[in-house]
């Protein structure tokens, strides 16, 4: 096999999939499944994840397509939002401290442009892979990043912040994890919890009585 065969595999490997179990109190509710892997070209990564949430109907399907830049700043969104009463794809793209957003809908269009100067993440209040992003700017000191939320056409400002290793657990085991907060916005707080090397195992939310937890590997 040629050396530039094998550099091509390893770009196209990912460097991290796995999937989350959603659940609302103790109920599962949905199953996201993520692939973050570099990106064509080997400058940056891309987070493509997959969550359908199928414990009532009509059955919705989330399929947002992150592309981040080497300087760890969202570059372009690619969201398709399966939903029968309200199909929609949604495309982002930061450029010049702006981050522009188009939603497109079975018969309308619409375009918002948010402020997005600093350190910038997108998120979703039903993506849990997307913080994984808001993670990777966490620091021992507060941090404050500007975080768009384009399927509701939010913008908040949020800080992060990494509250070191601390005890928890991710599907009823016991386990020691580094432990960071995100705080402000309409969520209020978001514990992220992540293994020593860097991959994201839970998430959880208490206003909304949410958690993603990572299912073990097969």
């Amino acid at each position: 096999m040629s050396v530039v065969l094998l550099a091509l595999l390893a770009l196209q490997a990912p460097l991290d999939e796995g999937t989350l179990l959603v659940r609302q109190d103790t109920a599962e509710i949905g199953r996201e499944a993520f692939r973050l892997s570099a990106a064509r070209g080997g400058s940056g990564w891309t987070l493509a994840s997959t969550v359908r949430y199928d414990r009532n109907r009509p059955i919705v399907v989330l399929n947002p397509i992150l592309e981040i830049g080497a300087d760890s700043l969202p570059a372009s969104l690619e969201f398709s939002v399966a939903d029968p009463r309200d199909p929609l794809r949604i495309l982002g793209q930061l450029a010049r401290g702006r981050f522009t957003v188009r939603l497109l809908g079975r018969r309308t269009e619409r375009a918002r442009e948010f402020p997005a100067s600093g350190r910038v993440v997108v998120l979703d209040d039903s993506v849990f892979a997307l913080y994984l992003l808001a993670a990777w700017h966490a620091g021992p000191s507060p941090v404050p990043v500007t975080a768009i939320f384009a399927r509701s056409g939010r913008r908040e400002l949020l800080v992060v912040q990494d509250q070191g290793v601390e005890a928890t657990t991710v599907n009823r085991d016991p386990a020691s994890l580094r432990h960071v907060t995100v705080t402000g916005g309409a969520n209020q707080l978001v514990h992220l919890w992540l293994d020593r090397a860097g991959r994201l195992l839970k998430v959880e939310v208490p206003a909304s009585r949410l958690t993603a937890e990572r299912t073990p590997a097969s």
